[in-house]
This record gives structure tokens, C-alpha cells and sequence, in this order.
């Protein structure tokens, strides 16, 4: 039978990557894909477990989806992601409203657990192992524009950092293989796709656990080939990883964008050794002063963690210098969320919330204030923009090469009259600037 199914992606751009294979899964079997959860026979969750905040949005959503099983047409509600893998009994237990919680081990039963649910009456279904589970996928239905997509090169993480449950929820690093990715990007091209975002827990360490090295820079150097792609964009690069070799092939290339996505987590010494991170300050300092060096235009981009177990006031204004120093381009901040299970959980010294919040709006408002001066200095330049989507006639929205999707900056594109379409890269003259966001007129367009 012909089911419609809603699905609800929570998370990180990992989890989409999987969202987009099981509605690909779905769409094979027959099965109907709806936007509106009150249309909905089953609603998936892809559920995210990485810290609090994310676990209280994925449980906040189970219960909200399961109201349609009482008001609407919905006969069947499931859980995936990570929420299911790191608390499967609990769920089952504590949630009746929850027919089935799979793990990702078995998304390729989802549809036929969907019918055995809705046609045989099946509930409290638990198909969630351990085990680690193949990563090679086919076919995805896209969630994002027409222009850009995610393509996730690795799965897991060896980094054991002591704050992070990640290792626990994934397992161990495991790769695709250059061909399956290779495969993968040219298909996606000749949907449209003209910019590809490549993304894993660690996008550095790719390659090393199938072809016994790192092998980042081989994959970038195959794909940059791809006839149809215009940008590369890397995202996760953890900064010990990130080797002369990996910069040059950056700065040479006139596909992959001059954007460092570096998460650096702290800069002081002991905090970095207490969450068992290998880098250093001094190390840090001289990466980030070799990337500047070699590649002038490239925008640097980081997330920090505040208020960490036994952060003293020294450390965190160690880490208030270095934003302010260094001045990276991008910097997003969390306040350190105490997970179940990982060693930094068990730490003593545990700071208080009201502390971390003060710490975390401490240093935004010092990135507020560097965000400001540097795109005020762009007044009067001419930036290629990847037009992402129309607000209204004349007006688009779109990025530079030196902005992610939802993460960074936008710019608002005046058309004064020239024809583009959502996909173009087009110049732009910027005109004005906000703390984090340009304005600009289109003066020429190309790469329709």
C-alpha cells in the first residue's frame, strides 16, 4: 500500500546527508513524501543527541509529532539518528507514544518496518546495534536547493575527545572510498548541483582507516575535475591535521573556496589538555598565521566551548585575548553542555550555567565587533555570490565563497534589473554591511 510519510530532520548537516537517504529509500518502495506531518500516515524523526539543548529539541519534537497520532491521520511514528542510538531502551520505555527506534544499521528496513506497523499492528520496535554499519549509500532525495549539497565523506570519529559523545554514538572513523564519492558528486551535477559542501566528523583524517594515510587532499584534487562543479567548500578540519600539502592544494585550486572551517574549541593549554584535544596554543597560532600567509583572502572560520570543567577566569580570558588578537572571520560559541558518559562529565569543577552564559555573551559581542570592522571594509568591493534563493522581484539572497549555508553571512543581492536565477554566481558590488551580514548590487552576472 501507498503510505504517506512526513519526515523531521533535526541536527547537524550529517544527519541531513542521512535524511536525504532514507526519503530516497521511502520515495523506491512506493511510498509518498509530504511536507505537512497533518498529511502523514508514519513521521520519522532523525533525532540529534550531541549535547543538552539538542537532546531536549529532539524530545520536545518526538512529543509534538505525536500529537498528529492523536488529531490527525498518523498511525506510525519512528525514531532515528542519534537520539535513538545513544538512549534506545529508554525511549521504548519512557515514550509509548514511539512505535519503532532504529538505528542507522537498519534505515533500509524503514520502509517495510513502516507497513509492519501500520498494516500488522506491530509497535515497540527496537532495531537499534552497535555494530558498525556500511556507509556506502546510493540515490538521496535533496532537502537543500537545487544548487548546493552536502556530501558526507567519513562517518564516526577516533579524536576521544573528553567532552564529546560522539565515538560513543557513531563508532570508530570509517571512510568511503574516493570512487563512491567521485560517483556521487557527478551525479549530483547533473541535477544542478554546482556547489558541493564536504563534511564527516573529522573531514581531515579522511582516507586514513582504507588507504592506511590521509587522503583529503587526493579526494579535493579527483573532484576539483568535475566539469559542472564550480565550488568545493570543506567544512570540520581539525587543525593538527591540516598540512602544507592541504593548503597548497587550497591555494591553487579556482574550485575549492579559501574557507577554513577549523573547530579550535579553546586555546589555553591546560583546558586544551583537559579536553584532550593534541593541538596547542602555540601551534594554533602558527597555523592560522600560515594559512593568512599563503592564501591572503581566506576566511577563517571556528567554534569555541566556554565555561569547560575548571575553566578559570585566567583561561577563559586567555581565550577573550586570542579572539581578540587573531581576529578569525567566523566564530560560533557554545557553553560547555556536561554529557552522560564522557570523562570531562566526571570531571570536578563543573562551572556554573549562569558563568557560562556570561562567558559565551562575552566573547560574541567581542566577535560582534570584529565581525563589524572587517565587512565594513568591504564597502565598494566586487564578490562572486552564489544566489541562493528570491525574497521578492529584485531582491535575492546569496553567499560569498567565504560563507557556509545557515552558519555564516548572507548577502543581499539588489538586482537592479538583471536577470539571475537561484544557482547563478554573480558579481556583486557590496554597498552596505551589517554586523554580520553585506548588501550589494548586482553590476555583472556569469556562470548560468
Amino acid at each position: 500500500m501507498c503510505y504517506n510519510v512526513g519526515i523531521v530532520s533535526l541536527g547537524c548537516d550529517k544527519n541531513r546527508v542521512d535524511t536525504e537517504v532514507i526519503l530516497s529509500l521511502l520515495v523506491k518502495y512506493g511510498y509518498n513524501v509530504v511536507n505537512n506531518e497533518k498529511d502523514a500516515d508514519a513521521i520519522i524523526i532523525n533525532t540529534c543527541a550531541f549535547i543538552e539543548s539538542a537532546k531536549m529539541e529532539s524530545i520536545e519534537t518526538i512529543l509534538e509529532m505525536a500529537r498528529h497520532k492523536q488529531y490527525d491521520s498518523c498511525k506510525c511514528l519512528i525514531v532515528v539518528g542519534c537520539l535513538s542510538q545513544r538512549y534506545k531502551e529508554e525511549l521504548i520505555k519512557n515514550m509509548p507514544e514511539i512505535d519503532a527506534v532504529v538505528g542507522p544499521q537498519y534505515y533500509s528496513e524503514l520502509p517495510q518496518i513502516i507497513e509492519d506497523i501500520i498494516k500488522n499492528k506491530e509497535s515497540h520496535i527496537l532495531k537499534v546495534s552497535n555494530k558498525d554499519y556500511d556507509i556506502e549509500y546510493g540515490d538521496r532525495v535533496l532537502t537543500t536547493p537545487n544548487h548546493y549539497a552536502y556530501v558526507k565523506i567519513a562517518e564516526g570519529c577516533n579524536n576521544n575527545c573528553s567532552y564529546c559523545a560522539i565515538p560513543k554514538i557513531k563508532g570508530k572513523y570509517r571512510s568511503r572510498t574516493i570512487e563512491n564519492i567521485k560517483k556521487e558528486i557527478i551525479g549530483l551535477t547533473k541535477k544542478g548541483i554546482k556547489e558541493i559542501i564536504i563534511v564527516a566528523q573529522d573531514t581531515t583524517m579522511y582516507g586514513i582507516d582504507i588507504y592506511g594515510k590521509k587522503a583529503l587532499v587526493d579526494l579535493l584534487d579527483q573532484i576539483q575535475n568535475i566539469p559542472a562543479l564550480k565550488w568545493i567548500r570543506v567544512l570540520y578540519m581539525y587543525p593538527e591535521q591540516i598540512t602544507d600539502e592541504l593548503i597548497e592544494l587550497i591555494k591553487n585550486s579556482n574550485k575549492i573556496c579559501h574557507y577554513f572551517d577549523i573547530p579550535l574549541q579553546h586555546v589555553s593549554n591546560e583546558v586544551l589538555k583537559r579536553m584532550r584535544r593534541r593541538n596547542t596554543k602555540e601551534y594554533t597560532i602558527e597555523l592560522i598565521n600560515k594559512i593568512r600567509k599563503e592564501i591572503p583572502d581566506a576566511i577563517i572560520r571556528t567554534t569555541f566551548i566556554v565555561g569547560f570543567p575548571g575553566e578559570t577566569d585566567r583561561e577563559f580570558n586567555e581565550l577573550k585575548e586570542f579572539v581578540e588578537d587573531m581576529k578569525l572571520d567566523r566564530v560560533g560559541v557554545f557553553a560547555y553542555s556536561q554529557e552522560e558518559g564522557t570523562e570531562a562529565s566526571l570531571m570536578e569543577d563543573q562551572i556554573e550555567e549562569k558563568v557560562k552564559e556570561n562567558r559565551k555573551e562575552i566573547i560574541m559581542k567581542a566577535m560582534q565587533k570584529i565581525s563589524a570592522e572587517k565587512n565594513n571594509k568591504l564597502i565598494g568591493e566586487v564578490m562572486d555570490v552564489i544566489v541562493d534563493k528570491k525574497v521578492h522581484n529584485g531582491i535575492y539572497i546569496g553567499r560569498t565563497y567565504g560563507d557556509a549555508p545557515d552558519i555564516d553571512q548572507n548577502v543581499t543581492i539588489k538586482t537592479n534589473n538583471h536577470k539571475i536565477n537561484t544557482g547563478d554566481i554573480v558579481k556583486v558590488k557590496i554597498t552596505k554591511t551589517f554586523i554580520y551580514d553585506l548588501m550589494g548590487d548586482v553590476i555583472y552576472e556569469y556562470g548560468q
